[in-house]
């Protein structure tokens, strides 16, 4: 592939991710890590998306209802994901096999059946004080050896019981915590130079673009049209990562 065509390819997939980050809360890098990962290694690919994951993140936070009661209620979770990034540095760089990648999308594929069969998952509320830490950790993980974050946080975010805008609002500060905590693990492998910086600031753009086109569209649907395209979308997200691992 030409320097063209590899330029176009990257921009492509962003502007996909980045729509369906902004339709449903996620994506961003289950799509782009997914994607590139024909083109380039996981590890390079996922310091491509620092940049991107770090704004569109942080938009989909400010977007959102009320930052002051989610943060209190989920900072447990969020430190530990750190915690968990960190204890799995490394992974990613080591990864060579599809068989992480395959289990995580028959995870999101299971999860995904669940919801569109209208199964309501909810956390007690006397289990957070435990869970929360418990999903963080596994999440951090979980992120270092993929550089995808949304099991089992997503899961566990969507059973707190949040309405559409503040569910959106969770997923994007959770989000920004793993692309941080996964960030000072790239940097100190080497994978994210400065270089690679400049390349994620462009790769914002399309990024960008993509995402205030699936906002637009999840402005404009009802709450029940959110849920059945939020499960539908973890369907197709761990069809496309199962397909990745056995290829």
């Amino acid at each position: 592939m030409d320097n063209t065509a590899l330029l176009l390819f990257i921009t492509a997939t962003f502007v996909l991710a980045g729509f369906v980050k902004g339709v449903i809360g996620l994506g961003l890098p289950t799509i782009a890590v997914g994607i590139l990962g024909v083109v380039m290694a996981p590890a390079q690919a996922a310091a491509l998306l620092v940049i991107p994951n770090l704004v569109t993140n942080g938009w989909q936070i400010a977007n959102g209802p009320s930052l002051k009661p989610i943060l209190r209620r989920l900072w447990p979770m969020l430190l530990t994901i750190c915690i968990g990034t960190w204890a799995g540095a490394g992974l990613l760089q080591q990864t060579k096999g599809g068989a992480a990648t395959l289990w995580l999308g028959l995870a999101l594929i299971a999860y995904g059946l669940v919801g569109l069969k209208a199964a309501k998952l909810r956390v007690p509320a006397g289990w957070e004080a435990w869970l929360g830490p418990v999903v963080g950790f596994s999440t951090g993980v979980v992120t270092a050896a993929t550089g995808v974050f949304v099991l089992p946080a997503v899961p566990y975010l969507q059973a707190l019981g949040f309405d559409k805008d503040e569910l959106v609002q969770a997923l994007g500060l959770s989000f920004i915590v793993s692309t941080l905590a996964l960030s000072f693990g790239l940097f100190g492998a080497g994978a994210l130079t400065l270089t690679v910086g400049w390349q994620s600031a462009l790769a914002l753009l399309p990024a960008l673009a993509g995402m205030a086109a699936g906002q637009f569209v999840r402005n404009r649907i009802s709450p029940a049209a959110f849920k059945l395209c939020f499960f539908a979308g973890l369907l197709a997200l761990g069809g496309y990562l199962c397909w990745r691992g056995l290829t």
